[in-house]
């Protein structure tokens, strides 16, 4: 028998145990954590510091730069629960460098988050702000979409219009019941109860008074909903009629059935985030969802708005999308292109058929913007249309005429374009970060960590490009 053995390297566990290790030395130096380092402090941090300066005592909280960058940096590798980064903090080496031997816990880091999701704006602006003053913003095309994110509510917490009505009626008719058992057991209670008052509230009856609450509150958030958008359909009829009376036209076909603000049985409502919405995922499934909003600037895929909707369409998206990155624009100090004459040119901005209408298009006009939306989807069997030169009529319609631009050299490559601009960003974000969750709840809230994981986009954008030039 052969006793011959491979020699391994050298390994002594206890040795390594003992031997400090530092974050610098053990670390590449162009790492995101070191960039984060040196940048976060040359941020304007202002907002995050108002908070403290309201409150003088108390113990001294953990450093606001330091847990900006904590925040940032765990953001940016998709680490997003703050049980997790408190693990982090312990455990991983980059983490380490940022809180060194101080870490927080879960409960301070996720505080943390909650108080200062106003300061969020601000810091998005002052990143785009950082990427513009480095010429990666171009406003060559800013392609608008959006994507479903899951909302940190569960379907078994949900319940729909006709249940509602169902479950009401039975808890009615349990309390009332459990009121008659207590009015029957008064003499017994009261020799039972000693030096109690006897008024306190049965456990059995307390609970079902409070679910009957929640239900009520809940059935009043569906009819609100559907009163709204009742209003919204008979506004919408109310136009049409108006405008087939200035022409002359009569309506086509049956009349409509009556309006009714009454909500579907199987409209349904979240009692864990009454905010989210079902939506359809691309596994063609439904979940509880938010419709986050994004605007695209085609240079390097910087994200210069972040908006999000509880509306799973988009047709209403494209016009707010629209201003909402002309603001962060302005607000950063970034100068779109102007003419001869020193006014501002229109941007193009690209978007796909889900927010296309007439009044999407003529809004964007409006503001300042070239709409290139698309007016329907192309079959893949389809041969695609060759490019039109000549100019839409004047008596052509809204459609024609951006289905003629489409088809021009121009707009098609600007559309073309839309494909590697804006849906990479997503693919970014939930594939290689993995964040397809929101972790807050509310629309307000759930807006403000969309920023964050957008401007962590942002700088991993800005990271990247420094590198590459050799500046980390």
């Amino acid at each position: 028998m052969d006793d011959r053995r491979k020699n391994y390297r050298p390994w002594d566990a206890q040795q390594s145990c003992q031997e400090p290790v530092s974050p610098r030395d053990a670390l590449p130096k162009d790492d995101l954590v070191f960039f984060l380092l040196d940048l976060i402090p040359q941020l304007d941090l202002t907002p995050f510091h108002q908070y403290y300066a309201q409150e003088m005592r108390g113990q001294p909280p953990f450093d606001v730069t330091m847990m900006v960058t904590l925040l940032v940096y765990a953001y940016c590798v998709g680490v997003c629960s703050s049980r997790k980064i408190a693990a982090a903090c312990e455990r991983n080496l980059a983490f380490r460098a940022i809180v060194g031997n101080n870490p927080p816990d879960f409960r301070t880091i996720s505080d943390f988050r909650k108080l200062h999701l106003a300061a969020l704006r601000p810091l998005f602006l002052e990143v785009l702000r950082l990427a513009g003053e480095m010429g990666m913003v171009k406003l060559g095309n800013l392609s608008t979409d959006g994507t479903k994110l899951g909302a940190n509510a569960s379907r078994h917490k949900a319940m729909s219009y006709g249940y509602m009505n169902k479950q009401i009626e039975r808890l009615e008719a349990e309390i009332d019941q459990l009121l008659k058992q207590a009015e029957q057991l008064d003499a017994e209670q009261d020799a039972a109860l000693g030096s109690r008052r006897g008024d306190e509230l049965p456990e059995e009856l307390k609970r079902r008074e409070e679910r009957l609450a929640k239900i009520r509150e809940a059935k009043a958030r569906l009819e609100a909903e559907a009163h709204a958008k009742a209003e919204e359909e008979q506004r919408r009829r109310d136009e049409e009629q108006a405008q087939r009376d200035a022409e002359g036209r009569k309506r086509r076909g049956k009349e409509p059935a009556p309006i009714d603000p009454t909500p579907e049985d199987k409209a349904q409502t979240n009692f864990t985030d009454p905010e989210a919405k079902i939506m359809k995922q691309s596994n063609k499934g439904f979940d509880y969802s938010y419709n986050a909003q994004a605007v695209v600037d085609a240079e390097e895929q910087i994200i210069v708005a972040a908006e999000v909707t509880s509306a799973a369409n988009d047709k209403q998206q494209a016009v707010p999308m629209a201003q909402a990155a002309l603001d962060n624009l302005n607000a950063a100090g970034i100068e779109r292109p102007k003419a001869a004459d020193g006014t501002p040119t229109p941007t193009p901005n690209t978007a796909d058929t889900g927010y296309f209408s007439e009044k999407a298009v003529e809004g964007l006009e409006q503001v300042g913007m070239d709409p290139h939306l698309a007016i329907g989807r192309q079959k893949h069997h389809e041969a695609p249309v060759p490019p039109e030169a000549a100019a839409p009529s004047a008596k052509a319609s809204v459609k024609e005429k951006m289905q003629q631009k489409l088809r021009s050299a121009t707009g098609k490559a600007l559309y073309a374009a839309r494909k590697h601009i804006v849906e990479p960003v997503f693919g970014q974000i939930k594939s290689a970060r993995g964040i397809r969750k929101f972790l807050l709840r509310g629309l307000e809230k759930v807006s403000a960590e969309w920023q964050l994981i957008c401007l962590t986009h942002n700088l991993l954008k800005i990271w990247r490009r420094s590198r590459s030039a050799g500046v980390c």
